[in-house]
């Protein structure tokens, strides 16, 4: 089972193996006190995508279409995570405001996808 849950929710046992998919560490949150037990930047859309979308150049199709096809180059450890999530509860926890439009909820639907 793949979730999403923002890094500023408290974390819960359900949470299982919390993986931080951001590319920037999320502000306001020191390092030793976030739970987490990785940090999966190869995952995480690139620099110049994340801005088009927060900045409102591209709406969320396109932005979708776009952080799928950088998606294509990380098949590998998508397959990690997407293997993981087979045999226990995966939470992907990301900094975004938006809890329902984000690249959390994009990975999160790719990576379910490579379980097919």
């Amino acid at each position: 089972m793949i979730q999403c849950k923002r890094v500023y929710e408290t974390p819960a046992p359900e949470d299982g193996y919390r993986v931080l998919v951001d590319r920037l560490w999320p502000r306001g949150v020191k390092k030793e006190a976030l739970t987490c037990d990785e940090w999966c930047k190869a995952l995480a859309p690139s620099s110049a995508l994340r801005k088009a979308f927060h900045g409102e150049a591209i709406d969320l199709t396109t932005f979708s279409k776009e952080y799928r096809a950088e998606l294509q180059s990380q098949v590998a450890e998508g397959q990690r995570l997407a293997h993981l999530a087979k045999q226990q509860t995966v939470t992907l926890i990301y900094g975004a405001k938006n809890t329902e439009q984000n690249h959390a909820r994009v990975l999160a639907t790719w990576l379910e996808s490579l379980t097919r």
